[in-house]
């Protein structure tokens, strides 16, 4: 999959990763870029065509779908974050708010568009994962919980979607320098790298992305205890 004349739509496109997501969409060619945000006036970027998205509102991702019907690659970036426990009082509505956008919003999305994506010759879909979609905290539970959730959705489409030659691409990291992370006093990838690893691994046909080095360690460790015992028990 290239992004040579490509028709890409970006949700949550109006800052930090979803906006350098379209910019470089425009620089490695695409055609035409739309910049999905609750709030279209928020998109700033030139070059781009903003269009009203509400992930979690399924009569705007309809609307999306009418509207774009050349799509050839769909990044589901649109995400929430907050902190807190899994015990505190407000942990089921944190839950429920987590995964209706990083969960509901990613399905709302690939249902609406996968069958455009068959008649435009496949495509690809770009799901932005995390670090917590492989382990968990306390103080990001029920984030992780989602991420964990859409990165098994993401794992299931791709499965479901090969056979009409849609490629599925999975991307983690853990914090990225971003709005969303300025809280978080830890190590941080650019936005500029996420993307570049992700776009990278689409034209190469590549399915998975560890975009930084706490992901690539944590997928190793998994990849070679909890897994590896799992095998070996049959």
């Amino acid at each position: 999959m290239k992004f040579e004349n490509a028709v890409v739509l970006v949700t949550g496109a109006n800052r930090g990763l979803g906006e350098e997501f379209a910019r470089q969409a425009l620089a490695r060619g695409a055609k035409r870029v739309y910049a999905g945000a609750r709030d279209a006036s928020s998109v700033k970027l030139a070059g781009v065509e903003p269009i009203q998205l509400d992930v979690t509102k399924p009569d705007q991702v309809r609307a999306a779908a009418e509207k774009i019907g050349e799509l050839t690659i769909l990044i589901n970036n649109a995400g929430i974050a907050r902190t807190g426990a899994f015990v505190s009082a407000d942990a089921q509505a944190q839950l429920q708010d987590h995964l209706n956008t990083n969960l509901f919003g990613m399905l709302n999305l690939s249902q609406a568009f996968a069958p455009i994506l068959a008649r435009n010759g496949g495509g690809a879909i770009i799901n932005m994962l995390s670090l917590l979609s492989l382990v968990n905290t306390p103080v990001l539970g029920t984030y992780g919980v989602s991420k964990a959730a859409a990165w098994s959705l993401t794992n299931g489409l791709r499965q479901e979607l090969r056979e009409q030659g849609t490629q599925v691409v999975g991307v983690h990291a853990g914090f990225i320098d971003t709005d969303l992370a300025r809280g978080f006093d830890a190590p941080k990838v650019s936005p500029e790298s996420v993307v570049r690893q992700a776009f990278d691994a689409l034209e190469a046909g590549a399915e998975e992305v560890l975009a930084d080095e706490p992901s690539r360690q944590i997928h190793q460790g998994l990849s070679s205890s909890v897994y590896l015992a799992d095998i070996l028990r049959g």
